[in-house]
C-alpha cells in the first residue's frame, strides 16, 4: 500500500462567507414514535415540543427554566507541549494551519485524497465526512467544522473529510477514457480509509451523494459504521423522465449551474443570494470542471438504495445504527429525505427539518445543527456532560430564574428500548424559526 503524506494547511475559509447563525430562535419541535438512546441536555426555553405516539395524540410542553451551564477554559496547543500527553486527553486542539495532514490514500479503486486532524481517542470513533457532487470538502464543511460550538464536538473526536476522486482543490484532470468508480465502488474505497487510519468504526457525516454513499458503506460494512448524519439523501436511482430532464439541462445550462440545481432551492435560486453567486463562482474556478462531470453522470446513474423498513417486506435489508437525517424546507432533496425516512427502522431514526436553510443546512444554519448533532451524539452515549451550545444558553439565560441553579430541572425526553409506559419512539424534529 502506498500511502503520499505532507503537511496540509487547512484555510479557515473556502471562500464561501459563513452565514451569520439567525437571530431568530428555533421554536417548534416535533417528536415522533421511535428512538434508542437519550437526550441528556434537551433544547430549553421558548421551544413547543409536540410528541407524536402511536396514537398520534398531541401534547404541548414548555421547558424553561434550566440551569446554565460553562464552557470549562479552552487553551490553544503550545508548540512545546507533549504530543503523546494530547492524544490521551480531551485537550482542545485549535485548528491552526498544522492541525490538519493531507493524504493519499491508495484503494482497489484508486487514490482517494483524506484530510485528518487529530488521532483516534481509545474506543470513539471518528468522525468521517463525505461531500456533495459539485463541491469538495472545503467547500461543504469548512462552514460547519469552522462553527465555534461545533469546536465543543470535535475536540473529542478525530476528523477525517474524504474528498471523491478528482474533486478536491489543485486535482489534476483524470486522463482520457478514465472510468470514475461507481457509487458502490466509492463505498467500497472506504474501508482502506478506516485501516489506514486504525479507527475501529465512524460516524458518519454526508451531504447529498456524499449522504448515498456513506449509506452504501453502512449496508456493506455495518460493523464499522456506528451512526450516521445523511443531510439531502436521495434513495432513488434516476428514472427515465429525470434521466431525459438531467440531459437536457446540461445542453441548455452550464455545469455549474447544473449543479446549483441540485444544491439549492428554487427560491435561493431565482433570488440568486450571495451565496449561490458565491457558490457558482467556487464550483466553476475551485473544482476541476472534467472531473467534475465524471462524478456528476455517475451520481444521476446511481440505482435505488436496496432498504425498506423492517416488517414490511421479507427479508428487509436497511441501516442497523442510529441515523439523524436532515433537509432544509423547500429544498430540492425535500421528498427524496422524506422518503428515506419512510425506509428506515424507526426506532433508531431522527428526522430534522430545518427552516430558513435552504439546500444547504451546513452553511446556513450551522448553529442549529451543531447544537442537534450534539443530542444527536449524546443520545448515543458519548459527552453527557458536554455544556449546552451558545445557541441554547441564549435560549436559557432569558426565562433563568435566580433561583435554578439549585432549582431541578425539568425532565429531559429520554427513553430506552426498556422504559415501561413511553415505550419506543421515534424523534422526527422540524425547527423552525
Amino acid at each position: 500500500m502506498q500511502v503520499l503524506v505532507k503537511n496540509h494547511p487547512h484555510p479557515r475559509s473556502s471562500g464561501v462567507p459563513a452565514a451569520a447563525p439567525s437571530s431568530r430562535l428555533p421554536c417548534d419541535v416535533t417528536l415522533s414514535p421511535g428512538q434508542r438512546g437519550h437526550v441528556s441536555n434537551p433544547p430549553t426555553a421558548n421551544i413547543r415540543v409536540t410528541f407524536l405516539p402511536a396514537g398520534l395524540l398531541l401534547h404541548d410542553v414548555t421547558m424553561a427554566g434550566l440551569q446554565e451551564l460553562r464552557f470549562p477554559e479552552e487553551k490553544p496547543l503550545l508548540r512545546g507541549q507533549d504530543a503523546a500527553e494530547l492524544e490521551n486527553s480531551d485537550t482542545f486542539l485549535l485548528a491552526v494551519d498544522t492541525d490538519w495532514k493531507e493524504h493519499d490514500i491508495e484503494t482497489p479503486y484508486g487514490l482517494l485524497h483524506v484530510v485528518i486532524r487529530g488521532s483516534p481517542k481509545g474506543n470513539r470513533p471518528a468522525i468521517l465526512t463525505y461531500h456533495d457532487v459539485g463541491l469538495n470538502h472545503k467547500l461543504c464543511f469548512n462552514t460547519f467544522f469552522n462553527f465555534e460550538d461545533m469546536q465543543e464536538i470535535t475536540k473529542h473526536f478525530v476528523v477525517c473529510h474524504v474528498d471523491a476522486p478528482g474533486q478536491q482543490v489543485g486535482a489534476s484532470q483524470f486522463p482520457q477514457g478514465y472510468q470514475f468508480p461507481s457509487m458502490e465502488q466509492l463505498a467500497a474505497m472506504l474501508p482502506s480509509v478506516v485501516q489506514h487510519f486504525g479507527f475501529k468504526y465512524v460516524i458518519g457525516i454526508g451531504v447529498g451523494a456524499g449522504a448515498y454513499v456513506l449509506a452504501k458503506f453502512a449496508l456493506i460494512f455495518p460493523d464499522l459504521v456506528e451512526g450516521l448524519v445523511l443531510m439531502n439523501i436521495d434513495p432513488n436511482g434516476k428514472g427515465w423522465i429525470d434521466w431525459a430532464a438531467t440531459k437536457l439541462s446540461g445542453l441548455t445550462s452550464t455545469l455549474p449551474d447544473t449543479v446549483l440545481s441540485h444544491l439549492f432551492s428554487q427560491e435561493e435560486l431565482v433570488s440568486n443570494t450571495e451565496l449561490v453567486q458565491s457558490y457558482r463562482q467556487q464550483i466553476g474556478n475551485v473544482v476541476n470542471q472534467a472531473n467534475l462531470q465524471l462524478f456528476w453522470n455517475m451520481y444521476n446513474s446511481r440505482r435505488d438504495l436496496d432498504i425498506n423498513r423492517p416488517g414490511t417486506v421479507p427479508n428487509a435489508k436497511t441501516l442497523r445504527c442510529p441515523v439523524m437525517l436532515v433537509v432544509g424546507d423547500n429544498a430540492p432533496a425535500e421528498d427524496g429525505v422524506v422518503e428515506c425516512n419512510s425506509k428506515l427502522d424507526p426506532t433508531t431514526t431522527t428526522f430534522l427539518k430545518m427552516a430558513d436553510s435552504g439546500g444547504l443546512p451546513q452553511v446556513t444554519q450551522p448553529g442549529k445543527l451543531t447544537e442537534a448533532f450534539k443530542y444527536f451524539l449524546q443520545g448515543m452515549g458519548y459527552m453527557p456532560s458536554a455544556s449546552m451550545t451558545r445557541l441554547a444558553r441564549s435560549r436559557t439565560a432569558s426565562l433563568t430564574s435566580a433561583g435554578s441553579v439549585d432549582g431541578s430541572r425539568p425532565q429531559a425526553c429520554t427513553h430506552s428500548e426498556s422504559s415501561e409506559g413511553l415505550g419506543q419512539v421515534n424523534h422526527t424534529m422540524e425547527v423552525s424559526c
